[in-house]
């Protein structure tokens, strides 16, 4: 499918409602830069296109008020829509910078997609493991087994049951629920989360404060990897997140955790359907 031109203001979120990526390129017929992207843009839509990608050109001087309602102040402007949300935005007439970005949400989205919750993506790739920690851990089965799924290998306590896992993110993400894969013989069952913590919370803290939620994990939620869901409300900027884990399924002294996977959205974005004119004419104020 070939690059579409948007001719008007009232017909961009006509052009926007699009179940996937949308991809839309604020350009200037002046604009010498623009002009030197433009085949790179048209060649990335016929490849893409096929893989369900939808491309826009929007002139900022046909559509000023799509381009003030984007913030769109430098041509080229290049910003990338999912299901009406902008989630990137970039700047300049750098093709291999674009081709990069276009590649690395679209992987986003075929994640979104394996996610199982509908609207949602798996969050894995928002967690910055360097920050990320396990107090009682075992020395040979740490926090980065239960990280990377499908690895064979799996997190296991140490001194007794108890785990604190401090998750730490790459940038505020929202959490829609949580999938753990574990033995139904000794895999966790309650588990308090907490979030934005300063550091990561001690034992004793983690016991005597107020969690933002407790879940108690069914058997059923370890072995077939239900989708646990979350007071989402209470989820909505997350920059770390703490799963203390109180006890396991056995009671048993050793706790073991095959795979932590968050399902949710990043903060960032701009719901575009907020944009629609409610009332007067064009040129109007309301």
């Amino acid at each position: 499918m070939p690059v579409i031109h948007v001719e008007s203001d009232d017909t961009f979120l006509n052009h926007l409602s699009h179940n996937g990526i949308v991809v839309v390129d604020f350009t200037a017929s002046w604009c010498g830069p623009c002009q030197r992207i433009t085949p790179v843009f048209e060649r990335l839509s016929h490849e893409y296109s096929a893989r369900g990608v939808k491309f826009l050109k929007v002139d900022v001087d046909e559509c000023p008020d799509t381009a003030r309602n984007n913030n769109v102040t430098a041509m080229p402007t290049f910003i990338f829509f999912k299901n009406l949300v902008a989630i990137h935005r970039m700047q300049g007439a750098d093709p291999a910078s674009l081709e990069a970005k276009l590649r690395e949400i679209e992987n986003l989205a075929a994640a979104a997609a394996e996610s199982g919750v509908a609207g949602f993506m798996d969050l894995s790739s928002f967690i910055n493991k360097a920050q990320s920690e396990c107090l009682n851990e075992c020395d040979k089965n740490n926090l980065g087994h239960a990280l990377l799924p499908g690895s064979g290998f799996y997190l296991q306590s140490d001194c007794d049951e108890q785990l604190i896992i401090n998750l730490a993110f790459n940038q505020p993400v929202k959490i829609h629920s949580l999938k753990l894969t574990a033995p139904a013989s000794n895999g966790p069952k309650r588990i308090k989360l907490f979030i934005n913590q300063p550091r990561t919370l001690d034992f004793d803290q983690a016991s005597s404060m107020e969690p933002i939620q407790t879940i108690d994990v069914a058997i059923d939620d370890l072995v077939k990897v239900n989708p646990i869901p979350l007071r989402f409300v209470k989820f909505q900027n997350v920059q770390n997140l703490v799963l203390f884990v109180e006890n396991n399924q056995s009671g048993t002294d050793c706790t073991r955790i095959d795979n932590i996977t968050l399902i949710g959205q990043t903060v960032t974005g701009t719901n575009m359907s907020e944009f629609k004119r409610i009332a007067g004419k064009k040129g109007e104020s309301h």
